[in-house]
């Protein structure tokens, strides 16, 4: 097989993958729409669906399977689509810039950043509210997450830059500093904290679907967007990249512009997505070593199908977070750490080659 046949073949084997991987999430947010106290079955959760548009399907439905779906599920599943695809599409493009199959979200100190501001929210609410009493108290745990996760992304940026270019490495530095700082301000603020705090911190920081509503999810659901409906678009100069930077500007692409880009648009979808749900990890580090596996390195098709199987794999954790210790529910980054852990060690121990031990 000439190098030509070999990449029309690869290239069909992903278009194949992506069609997959896109069925397999309806069927996940069917499963996860429907499977709970309430039994709504795949066929009841389409009706009620369409019954929205004034479709009128054979299924038939009650009235408290349409109120649990639209009001609790729905909007549940929503963000846990909107959480992976983010978190997937965050990871599979920092990789592809850093150039590192060890890269992830958390890597620049997006998520510790959007983590010690939520947790300051938490701690320090009450105070915060009555200084700024217009501000909504529903509204200051997303928008301090939010605001965290930007500005600990503009200092790492900042660092790193110098004369107009920006230097990896020393944002990888940059970042691992500040997940340091992070840590050790979130730890002062869990010393502060009271019981109800504590309990509640515990909960967040480990990440959770829970308490999503459509008043919450359609704050942050635009930027989530930006961020995963842009990211697929520089696919190429990622490509380019993986070559050295130094051939991708010979390709004639922007790279300085390109990586600013990229990190803004990472840094938004990673900074509203632990806005909306805590820290869910591992999520943008297992995603795209899996996809590669099956669709190759190509961002054309890496990126797409990394967002669909991120949305599974949130979906998929959430359901077990929330089914397997019922009535009570687990954080979901307890899950995905179960999942992400053993595959981190596995990504590991396979980089070091034939030696293993």
């Amino acid at each position: 097989m000439d190098l030509s046949s070999f990449a029309q073949a690869r290239h069909r084997r992903g278009l194949a993958a992506l069609w997959l991987f896109g069925l397999g999430l309806a069927g996940t947010f069917l499963l996860a729409v429907g499977y709970g106290a309430v039994e709504i079955g795949p066929g009841q959760s389409i009706a009620i669906l369409a019954a929205q548009t004034g479709l009128d399907l054979p299924w038939e439905f009650t009235r408290q399977q349409e109120a649990v779906l639209l009001a609790i599920r729905l909007p549940r599943a929503v963000a846990g689509v909107l959480v992976g695809g983010a978190l997937a599409a965050s990871g599979a493009a920092l990789q592809g810039l850093f150039r590192n199959p060890l890269a992830d979200p958390a890597l620049i100190g997006v998520s510790n950043g959007a983590a010690l501001a939520a947790v300051v929210a938490i701690v320090l609410g009450a105070g915060i509210v009555r200084l700024v009493p217009a501000l909504p108290r529903d509204l200051l745990l997303p928008l301090a997450a939010f605001g965290g996760g930007l500005a600990t992304t503009f200092l790492v940026y900042r660092i790193a830059s110098r004369d107009g270019r920006t230097d990896v490495a020393t944002m990888l530095l940059a970042g691992v500093a500040m997940n340091a700082m992070a840590g050790a301000g979130i730890g002062f603020m869990v010393f502060l904290s009271d019981d109800q705090q504590l309990r509640d911190l515990n909960y967040w920081l480990l990440g959770s679907l829970g308490g999503i509503t459509w008043d919450r999810l359609v704050l942050v659901a635009p930027l989530m967007l930006i961020g995963i409906l842009s990211l697929p678009f520089f696919a190429r100069p990622l490509n380019a990249m993986l070559l050295g930077e130094s051939e991708a500007v010979h390709l004639g692409f922007s790279v300085e512009r390109s990586k600013r880009a990229i990190v803004v648009l990472a840094a938004l979808a990673t900074g509203t997505s632990v806005a909306i749900t805590g820290v869910i990890g591992f999520v943008g580090l297992v995603v795209p070593h899996l996809v590669r596996l099956t669709a190759g390195p190509d961002h054309r098709l890496l990126l797409p199908i990394s967002i669909l199987f991120g949305a599974s794999l949130v979906l998929i954790a959430d359901l077990f977070a929330r089914t397997l210790v019922l009535p009570a529910e687990l954080p979901i980054g307890i899950v995905t750490a179960c999942v992400g852990g053993p595959f981190f060690l596995w990504l590991l121990l396979r980089r070091r080659g034939p030696g293993g031990w």
